[in-house]
């Protein structure tokens, strides 16, 4: 059942007071970062600003696991970038909301419409600064929610999510060519081709889009813990001068806002 909005505010609200000073650094602490709650029979996890004021408007991040993270027990949907964004540092320098929600199945457009119920019952919400990230299912995910509704992101950051080798092409990129996306892959992913996303990184030349294309050289399918952090070995491409060029992921990320 649907949490009223004032209970889930003063969940909220208690989260902020409880949690703020909890060490992230610490591998058992920086879940609790996260509280876990359900709406409509989906789990999922939620971090509040640090040093929530409520004068101020925050964006939200939400964040779709991949297929190692399915299930019901609330929990296995935080990864590695769940993980970097609890750090004390990365809270400070980019105040949000984080909505990690957990799917047993895929990211039906279902699941993103009780996401959007979770956000309308947040507090102090920038709704010019909606985000999304995943990778690999997760990744598939956030093409699917932003191709549905591209008009409620600010930017997407799909990794390694572009398709399945044999199955038919799902992103269309005259869809996506206004929002800002950041596509991350790995050029010898196994999983989900690199192809793939070179391709779409060739439509979106023809279209003047607004995307960015991160090619990890040598990396496989496994890469999700380099979004945040950015690698050394990363090659990234424009597909216009429409692009951002801010180097920094969670820099560039948070300078997107819808006009």
């Amino acid at each position: 059942m649907i949490q009223l909005k004032s209970v889930l505010i003063v969940l909220v609200g208690m989260t902020m007071c409880s949690l703020v000073s909890a060490d992230p650094s610490s591998e058992g602490n920086w879940r609790s970062l996260y509280e876990p709650m359900v709406i409509d029979e989906m789990p999922y996890r939620l971090m509040p600003p640090i040093h929530f004021d409520a004068a101020e408007r925050y964006p939200v991040l939400i964040s779709l696991h991949g297929a190692g993270g399915r299930g019901d027990d609330n929990g296995k949907q935080l990864k590695s970038w769940t993980q970097q964004l609890a750090l004390e540092s990365n809270r400070s320098d980019f105040p949000c909301y984080v909505i990690a929600p957990q799917s047993n199945s895929h990211w039906e457009i279902e699941r993103f419409d009780a996401v959007k119920q979770v956000i309308e019952t947040l507090p102090a919400v920038d709704m010019k600064r909606i985000y999304i990230m995943g990778h690999s299912m997760g990744g598939h995910g956030t093409f699917l929610w932003t191709q549905h509704d591209p008009d409620y992101f600010a930017a997407a950051a799909p990794c390694a999510g572009t398709g399945r080798t044999g199955r038919p092409e799902f992103v269309e990129p005259e869809r996506l060519k206004d929002l800002p996306l950041w596509v991350f892959h790995g050029d010898q992913d196994k999983v989900c081709p690199y192809a793939l996303a070179a391709k779409l990184l060739e439509d979106m030349r023809g279209l003047g889009g607004n995307m960015k294309l991160t090619t990890w050289k040598g990396e496989g399918h496994g890469v999700s813990q380099k979004i945040v952090p950015g690698n050394k070995r990363d090659i990234t491409e424009l597909a216009s001068d429409r692009c951002d060029p801010e180097p920094v992921f969670l820099k560039w990320l948070f300078k997107q806002k819808k006009s």
